[in-house]
């Protein structure tokens, strides 16, 4: 799947939140704003 460009809206997709739940990013439709963050170095030195 290519990367979605600046101001494009972003594909749904799926992720673990915890062990028996998962969040979908249509879970939020209809909601104001959400705001996705990507952070690769998460609990890193880098």
């Amino acid at each position: 799947m290519p990367m979605p460009n600046v101001g494009e809206k972003a594909p749904d997709f799926t992720l673990p939140v915890t062990l028996q739940e998962k969040v979908s990013l249509k879970d939020f439709a209809g909601k104001k704003n959400v705001v996705l963050a990507f952070y690769p170095l998460d609990f890193t030195g880098g």
